[in-house]
């Protein structure tokens, strides 16, 4: 796979990109692909997309100037290409390490990269704004956006749609059309787009009719009749393609035809996720976001463990819970394989909803279910629920219904950098009432929990890292708002929420090997929360060390804070300050912030010397 980069080591800047032939650029779209691979073999990343996307991307540093002109990447999945030839190549070899190149667009890292991007289906909210800000300061400089046809599923994409065709300014749209977001994409409209793509009688009567007012109207009237809908032209765009995303020249000639066309304009191109590794191609899902991997026989160097991962645990334990009842229904939001659902979808797929990038839809969803007497489960990684919080309130919140929310990739998450750190679910379902809001601090808990939720009443939430699993004792059962007494002390109490159990319990050694007496309660509930054993025992000592993988803002440390406000009590909180977590290996950024053994035994030990007033 390694070989000779003999163009890519003369492209410094987009600038030098344009200066190329048409076969040049063919070549040096292999060369990138060489890149890319070798370094997502030994880095990970999201492999399948940036393969796919690498013509896309050069054909649009040909035609366009993105110092002046903006590219929006939606999701920015595709962006490695993009960051090659803007002067980031040189470091490429860094991407996703810690302090180094992000995986996503980030304009803090270059001027070519037009604003932040992580999350699905925001690309065409901010075309509206980039438009309107164009409009505003008299500028006339091109606003490109690329967007999978994934992202269609979700309801910003409509919206911002919808706003750019009444608007009907100049803005480009690159549809960049794989039949893929992560997982295979569903619904109708990934439908629609299919009978575009294999239309060809409508190709072949498009190219052939004459370029008269005519000939318009017989292709609309072709359109009506083998389309239900005539779907980006109804919106207020002048339709382009399909044309094929991996021939450089035909991007060019269709890219250069769009910039001729002073409306809102969508030029539709078909690509293949994975293209030019064939692992990647036969299993486009499995290499989405990949873990290093072995080149030659495309197999993962996974970390050697003998646990499962929190993921894993859900998965297996939904499908027994499922078996035993049959109200059991699993719905997630274009993440089958992530959540481990696809287990559920595959042993059960009359009870199992892929929505696609909609994760409001899948909790009004869960909410209806729910109504209906089944019991939902629904999963949803921790920073893609943010996106559904009215939905929480409105729809599941007031009237209390029943639908358990396994939040995945909860805390700190590694690689991914900001835009994915799940550090503030405890904060913002706490504020909900009628919610139940609880943390495993192993696999057994986890099981525990989740039989407790199917029983509940009220509508739960279950966060879990994105790790491996202590297995642990097994729980029989857990009773609503009890937390876990594991000892008393009388110098200082911890209290832990979640799998920072781990680090607080080796803390607790630590200190006692000092001579220091420590109390350990693991709580499993942030709400309700054990009021009356978190009291009992803090009174023992007066002096109390709560540690979170939360924003301490409003999260656990918090609630701790506010039943024992009336005490006479010291209260000390680790967790997430206000700050996003950066990239880096989950295990490295835990202990930058404080959240490992070391750390939490010297903070409290300090905390023990204090003085109560």
């Amino acid at each position: 796979m390694r070989g000779e980069r003999k163009i890519l080591n003369s492209i410094n800047s987009p600038e030098d990109v344009k200066k190329l032939s048409q076969q040049e650029l063919e070549e040096l779209s292999a060369e990138i692909r060489k890149l890319i691979i070798e370094t997502v073999s030994e880095t990970g990343g999201h492999l399948a997309s940036n393969l796919g996307a690498v013509e896309i991307t050069l054909a649009l540093h040909k035609v366009f100037d993105f110092s002046k002109d903006k590219l929006i990447l939606d999701v920015s999945h595709q962006v490695y290409t993009h960051k090659i030839i803007t002067g980031r190549k040189e470091k490429f070899f860094t991407l996703r390490q810690y302090k180094s190149i992000s995986g996503y667009a980030n304009p803090e890292e270059s001027e070519y990269d037009a604003f932040v991007a992580g999350h699905a289906a925001t690309s065409l909210a901010l075309a509206v704004g980039f438009v309107e800000a164009r409009k505003i300061k008299k500028e006339n400089h091109e606003i490109v956006v690329v967007i999978g046809d994934g992202a269609f599923t979700a309801g910003e994409a409509f919206e911002g749609l919808n706003n750019l065709g009444r608007l009907g300014e100049k803005v480009i749209i690159i549809l960049n059309d794989n039949e893929m977001s992560i997982s295979k994409n569903v619904g109708a409209l990934s439908q629609y787009f299919a009978r575009i793509r294999t239309s060809s009688f409508y190709r072949t009567i498009k190219a052939k009719l004459p370029k008269t007012t005519f000939g318009r109207r017989i292709k609309l009237a072709i359109k009506d009749l083998i389309l239900p809908v005539v779907f980006f032209e109804e919106f207020g765009f002048t339709y382009l393609g399909p044309v094929d995303g991996h021939n450089v020249e035909s991007l060019v000639s269709m890219l250069k035809r769009s910039k001729n066309i002073n409306s809102p304009v969508v030029v539709h191109v078909i690509t293949k996720k994975g293209k030019g590794y064939k692992p990647a191609e036969e299993n486009p899902t499995a290499f989405h976001s990949a873990h290093p991997f072995d080149i030659r026989t495309g197999k993962f160097r996974h970390p050697d463990s003998k646990l499962k991962s929190f993921s894993e645990v859900f998965g297996e334990e939904i499908v027994r819970l499922g078996e035993e009842d049959e109200r059991v229904f699993a719905i997630t939001a274009a993440m089958p394989d992530g959540t481990k659902t696809s287990l559920f979808r595959d042993k059960f797929p009359d009870r199992f909803l892929d929505v696609g990038i909609a994760e409001q839809c899948a909790v009004t969803a869960g909410a209806a279910l729910a109504k209906e007497g089944l019991k939902p489960v629904v999963a949803i990684y921790s920073t893609f629920m943010q996106r559904a919080y009215d939905q929480l309130v409105h729809d599941v919140g007031i009237l209390d219904l029943p639908v358990i929310f396994a939040l995945d990739r909860a805390g700190v998450v590694s690689q991914d950098g900001p835009t994915h750190q799940g550090v503030f679910d405890l904060s913002f379902m706490r504020t909900i009432p009628n919610f139940v809001v609880m943390a495993p601090k192993n696999a057994s808990e986890l099981r525990a929990m989740l039989e407790f939720a199917l029983d509940c009443k009220h509508p739960v939430s279950i966060r879990y890292p994105k790790d491996y699993a202590e297995e642990g004792e097994e729980i029989k059962k857990i009773e609503i708002g009890k937390a876990e007494l594991v000892k008393s002390g009388k110098d200082l109490l911890i209290i832990s929420i979640g799998v920072m159990f781990y680090p607080a319990a080796e803390a607790v050694k630590i200190l006692e090997n000092k001579g220091i007496s420590v109390g350990l309660i693991n709580a499993r509930f942030v709400k309700p929360i054990d009021k009356d054993l978190i009291t009992r025992e803090a009174l023992r000592s007066g002096k109390v060390l709560t540690v979170e993988d939360n924003t301490l803002s409003g999260g656990f440390g918090s609630a701790v804070k506010e039943i024992l406000s009336d005490k006479d009590i010291i209260v000390h909180s680790l967790g997430i300050n206000d700050f996003f977590p950066e990239q880096g290996n989950r295990k490295d950024l835990l202990a930058k912030y404080g959240l490992n053994a070391e750390t939490i035994a010297k903070v409290g030990e300090k905390i023990a010397e204090e003085k109560i007033r």
